[in-house]
């Protein structure tokens, strides 16, 4: 057996998980890219099985989802102007973000107002813009369950998240357009992440990377940001995608359960090695070099500065919240010798496992009744 260090570089790449120089060696070579080609390995498979409701939770995931559709254009306040900087400045103001961060002998000691007013712009449209990139991945990856999955509820299903999807992509491509200033390219680790999965010829993969680790992640940030925001389109936004992905995650750790209770000791280890570095690739894109870059600081020195920010720290680790009690769930976290139990600790997130997972919590995401109606 190889040692856990060779181990971790043979997956991520480099055999420490915190190697900031490797980390932001990693960058998007093509930002003029428009066409981005994954070749997708993966048969279609057709089921002659029709039996509607085999797989009772499933069923009753897919009914749910039927009556849960919201139109994009419609059913938000797009009437509401977003003043960006007005934004950012109360944002700031209700959260407290920064107050105990010491940038003194830093790359920010001589910023005034005006720059850190536009860092909180520039990391907005980069965050929203990666969620948008994000949710183009979950429409590919679902439209690819729909072709790969062997059980007809889960096929039912998958169409659709797929129609979610699309709805998700072009919310958050209006919100960037009309309420933002401006849109950035895919980071590199959230392309590579969505290219492994893509790539992968197994379903259960495309499952594991997207439903589990990927929508896992975007339900808690979105929760995070929901939280966070002053701004009520946004908000009345995030909630709406909130109540489509908790199905999602639902849809994953529903599906893989029953898989995975059949697979080999190696079979589990090979979705453990996947699960780590989905993580760590999704970690290590929200250190935002591509913000740095254009702000025209010191990348290094400026990820090494805002990681010392408590509110930074907070939100990197919360975005775990969903993704490990799922992995426990699905029993990944404790296979064979533990190995991903060990590798989440490495992470700092290990003490999420006792977070509720996403079997059944679904329901408490949904919307009211009179939700939509009411916007």
């Amino acid at each position: 057996m190889t040692s856990t260090e060779s181990s971790t570089e043979s997956i991520i790449g480099r055999s420490d998980i915190n190697d900031l120089e490797a980390i932001l060696s990693i960058s998007n070579k093509d930002v003029h890219e428009t066409i981005h080609t994954v070749e997708d390995n993966a048969d279609s498979i057709f089921t002659w099985n029709y039996e509607k409701g085999e797989r009772p939770a499933l069923n009753k995931l897919y009914e749910k989802a039927k009556t849960s559709q919201w139109n994009g254009e419609t059913d938000l306040p797009w009437h509401i102007d977003v003043d960006q900087e007005a934004v950012v400045v109360a944002n700031q103001a209700a959260n407290n973000r920064g107050a105990d961060l010491d940038v003194s002998g830093t790359c920010f000691e001589k910023w005034g107002d005006k720059e850190w007013v536009q860092l909180g712009i520039e990391a907005q449209n980069w965050t929203l813009s990666q969620f948008m990139h994000g949710e183009q991945g979950a429409l590919i990856c679902t439209a690819k369950i729909v072709e790969t999955v062997p059980w007809i509820d889960a096929k039912y299903y998958a169409a659709t998240q797929v129609m979610d999807e699309a709805r998700h992509v072009e919310v958050f491509a209006k919100y960037l357009q009309d309420k933002l200033s401006g849109f950035y390219p895919v980071n590199a680790h959230l392309e590579m992440l969505l290219d492994d999965i893509v790539a992968d010829s197994r379903w259960d993969m495309t499952y594991l990377g997207m439903q589990i680790m990927v929508e896992g992640l975007a339900l808690a940030a979105f929760g995070f940001m929901h939280q966070m925001t002053t701004e009520p389109l946004l908000k009345q936004l995030l909630r709406y995608v909130m109540s489509d992905e908790a199905r999602h995650v639902a849809f994953g750790v529903l599906s893989l359960k029953e898989y995975y209770a059949d697979l080999t000791q190696a079979e589990l280890r090979e979705r453990q090695e996947f699960a780590f570095e989905a993580a760590v690739r999704m970690r290590d894109r929200f250190l935002q070099q591509e913000v740095w870059e254009r702000m025209g600081v010191p990348v290094k020195e400026a990820v090494q500065v805002v990681m010392h920010d408590p509110g930074q720290l907070l939100f990197q680790q919360m975005l775990f919240a969903k993704i490990v009690p799922n992995c426990k769930k699905l029993g990944l976290l404790d296979a064979g010798d533990g190995w991903l139990r060990t590798k989440f600790t490495e992470l700092g997130v290990i003490d999420f496992e006792h977070m509720p997972d996403t079997e059944e919590e679904y329901e408490t995401f949904a919307l009211a009744e009179g939700e939509v109606a009411s916007a």
